[in-house]
């Protein structure tokens, strides 16, 4: 069923920022195209159709409680089976391929996903859906930037890569950046940052500073609503942060389109 919800849900926060881009957006036609994404939305969640026929990638993230001790099967293909269960019962499109270089071979029922596991306190699995489509997928970038770029080097890079990106990744974008770590783990952050209710800036100040500097930046180019123009090209930003090595400055952006879809439950 978290395959099937959220392909067919609009989470709340995702909606309220539609809605509120909607009442801000000074371009006649950026708000006409803003009441079409808002309109489909309403639709979708009646359970018809899809929020959109690219019915993603399925990222999974799973939180692992450490007292927590699972019996009768392995994890992995428990979580498999449900995704090509909630494949076929949401008619949700077959996107995955086998053979990415060559054959390219449709695996038919949307495996395998993407699993991203982490062990974290206490005796519960959260577990996240996150399907992620090809024309915002597409657009991702990682920069190895040096510790003299700092903080400006950073916003230049996530905003040159959300100019290049245009309406490649059906905007408005929730922009997921990653900083720190090592290259793998700064796309990571860069992922994670968009299950991050649409909007919550992040608790330390300086990040947060950061987020609404990248934010401005990146609603003045004026790409717009699915990239007809206007100001409304990012609805948020989303910065998550890890220590990195005193020689580098790795910067991950993973863009999210307007469907920012996901849902999770807690076990």
């Amino acid at each position: 069923m978290l395959c099937i919800r959220a392909n067919y849900v609009l989470p709340p926060d995702a909606l309220r920022a539609l809605e509120a881009a909607r009442q801000e957006e000074p371009s006649p036609l950026g708000r006409y195209v803003l009441d079409q994404l808002i309109e489909n939305a309403q639709i979708a969640a009646q359970g018809v159709y899809p929020l959109c026929q690219d019915t993603g990638l399925t990222v999974i993230w799973l939180d692992l409680g450490q007292e927590v001790h699972l019996t009768g099967g392995d994890l992995y293909t428990a979580v498999q089976e449900g995704v090509r269960r909630g494949t076929a019962q949401g008619y949700l499109r077959a996107s995955i391929v086998d053979k990415p270089f060559s054959a390219r071979k449709n695996s038919g029922d949307n495996t395998p996903a993407v699993i991203h596991t982490q062990i974290v306190p206490g005796e519960q699995v959260r577990i996240a859906v996150s399907p992620k489509g090809g024309g915002s997928e597409n657009m991702s970038a990682l920069g190895m930037l040096t510790p003299a770029d700092g903080r400006a080097g950073i916003v230049e890079f996530v905003t040159g890569v959300v100019e290049r990106a245009g309406a490649n990744p059906c905007p408005p974008l929730i922009v997921g950046v990653g900083i720190g770590g090592s290259a793998e783990q700064a796309m990571l952050l860069a992922k994670r940052a968009l299950l991050r209710p649409v909007g919550q800036p992040h608790l330390d100040a300086e990040v947060a500073d950061l987020e609404q500097e990248i934010w401005t930046r990146v609603n003045d180019l004026g790409i717009g609503p699915q990239g007809i123009g206007g100001r409304t090209t990012a609805l948020a930003v989303h910065v998550e942060t890890y220590p990195c090595h005193i020689a580098s400055l790795p910067v991950g952006v993973n863009l999210q389109c307007h469907s920012a879809r996901h849902e999770e439950v807690v076990l």
